[in-house]
């Protein structure tokens, strides 16, 4: 009888491994746990060339999202929007700019950025020129310039 046995496993397990690795288990663990609850699939050659080419696919759907967001990266970059507010004494604006209101100056201007995705820590209630962080994805970030000026 063999000592280990090879198995692809289809979902994460606590202390095995993660989805679509080849990992080695004790032969009763294989049939007794994974093998039964769909967690696991013996490893045949087709078991093995259905995960790669998984994997090559997800591979190759993240560069193309991660081109994509670089490109909006750029749009975004490139944008400088201009908010004409009020202002009282002082200049000091009545109300503030939110990031809804930033959200839909930029689609007016043709580009489209989730308000979610827009880190600023608190709306803007003074007049100048502001850089707002975007986060498009955990690696790709664009920085839009907003001006707040006196209307």
């Amino acid at each position: 009888m063999a000592l280990t046995l090879q198995v692809v496993l289809q979902s994460d397990v606590e202390n095995v491994g993660k989805s679509g690795d080849l990992v080695k288990v004790r032969p009763g663990f294989a049939r007794n746990f994974l093998l039964p609850r769909s967690l696991a699939v013996p490893a045949t050659t087709a078991a093995i060339n259905r995960i790669n080419h998984e994997k090559a696919v997800a591979v190759a759907k993240a560069e193309k999202a991660k081109k994509e967001a670089q490109a909006v990266a750029a749009k975004i970059n490139a944008l400088k929007l201009t908010m004409a507010r009020t202002v009282g004494d002082e200049d000091k604006l009545f109300g503030s700019v939110t990031t809804k209101e930033i959200e839909a100056a930029a689609k007016a201007e043709g580009v489209e950025i989730d308000r979610k995705k827009m880190h600023l820590a608190e709306p803007i209630k003074a007049l100048g020129t502001f850089e707002i962080p975007v986060k498009l994805m955990t690696d790709v970030t664009a920085t839009l310039k907003v001006e707040v000026v006196k209307k």
